[in-house]
């Protein structure tokens, strides 16, 4: 219905600009199709490359626009804003352009002038703390937007995740509070606010939200949160339930395991918190911290901190064996330290390892005629 009256007050316009020589039902056939190009191709072919006609000019932008010739809908907003300086329609026109074009210096600018000639314009507000790339910048936009519409939902989500980033939970919850209250059926405003609920110690209210929402959508964000709120409940055996749950989903994490391992302990159950005490460590531990233990050694080495180096690369060891890493080792013991007994130890380890023998043939060749050469001597 909007899309036909639209179309119906568009034509009329232009009927006016020039009754008698537009075809009208040439450019309803052009709108019907959506075929924008086609539409200001015409228009462009009625009137001539330097009108000033303000109505036809915005009807050729709004085409350009609309086809996506973002650079061709701007030389005819710059015209009429050339013509109407100081139109707030026709800066947000720029604005938008701009920032679509990944321009968003240029963009804010125009909202800049924009809240210059209107103060208290939210749309201008909510699009510069869109750009804002400085935290304190954005902040202040996001703050002043939210004071002229408290219920908005996605500036008051911005604000309060904002605020969470600075700990201000409280701020962050009340922000969020004010949007609820006038969406209670915002499902992503309801989820943002739980893990603020939690730190403010509002436990009982995440188990009745968390609850609700689940009965909407089975989230494991709001599981991980009403676990947690089953934990300092001391509902240990919900929340080792709803943790097991995201556990068999295999989305479980440090976190979860953690509470879990408390949980079992709370309950008296130690074999169990044993094992998930000694998963939270599994699960702490990264793939790569070994190789970045072997990067922090060789960083010593080259300072000739051969000490420090030894203490780095072995506590690397202790995350995960490593061909590399008792390579070094060898080397290390070998060449820097003088240590051939234990040379010959980590050279032995680097051979049981297995290393690749067409990456590392050159390695190997060389470990071979070091143990052989350190025997000797021994």
């Amino acid at each position: 219905m909007k899309f036909w009256l639209s179309l119906g007050l568009l034509l009329l316009t232009i009927t006016n600009l020039a009754g008698q020589v537009i075809d009208k039902e040439k450019l309803l056939d052009y709108y019907e199709a959506q075929s924008y190009t086609e539409a200001a191709q015409y228009l462009q072919s009625i009137y001539p490359q330097d009108t000033k006609d303000i109505k036809a000019l915005m009807q050729m932008a709004y085409c350009h626009m609309m086809s996506g010739k973002l650079p061709e809908a701007e030389q005819y907003y710059l015209k009429l804003n050339a013509l109407e300086p100081g139109s707030i329609p026709l800066l947000f026109s720029l604005a938008n352009i701009n920032s679509r074009r990944g321009n968003a210096a240029r963009s804010k600018n125009y909202l800049l002038e924009i809240i210059q000639l209107d103060s208290l314009n939210f749309g201008a507000y909510k699009q510069l703390a869109g750009l804002g790339d400085i935290p304190e910048i954005k902040l202040k936009y996001l703050k002043k937007a939210n004071s002229l519409r408290n219920t908005d939902p996605d500036i008051a989500y911005d604000l309060s995740m904002a605020y969470r980033e600075q700990k201000q939970y409280q701020k962050a919850y009340d922000i969020l509070k004010t949007a609820i209250d006038a969406d209670r059926d915002n499902f992503t405003l309801r989820q943002a606010q739980l893990p603020l609920a939690n730190q403010l110690g509002k436990y009982k209210e995440v188990i009745e939200t968390g609850e609700k929402l689940m009965m909407i959508n089975t989230d494991v964000n709001v599981m991980n949160e009403m676990g947690q709120a089953y934990f300092y409940l001391k509902e240990y055996q919900k929340c080792a339930a709803i943790f097991k749950t995201l556990e068999d989903l295999g989305v479980q994490n440090e976190g979860t395991l953690y509470f879990m391992a408390l949980s079992y302990r709370e309950l008296k159950e130690y074999d169990k918190a044993t094992e998930y005490a000694k998963k939270t460590i599994d699960e702490g531990i990264s793939d790569h911290t070994t190789l970045y233990y072997t990067a922090l050694a060789g960083i010593y080495e080259q300072k000739n901190q051969f000490s420090e180096a030894l203490e780095a690369y072995k506590r690397g060891l202790t995350f995960t064996a490593s061909s590399t890493v008792y390579y070094r080792l060898g080397l290390l013991y070998d060449l820097n330290l003088k240590q051939s007994k234990n040379a010959l130890i980590y050279y032995h380890l680097y051979l049981k390892n297995k290393p690749d023998p067409e990456k590392e043939k050159e390695q190997i060749t060389y470990t071979k005629e070091r143990i052989k050469a350190l025997t000797s001597k021994i």
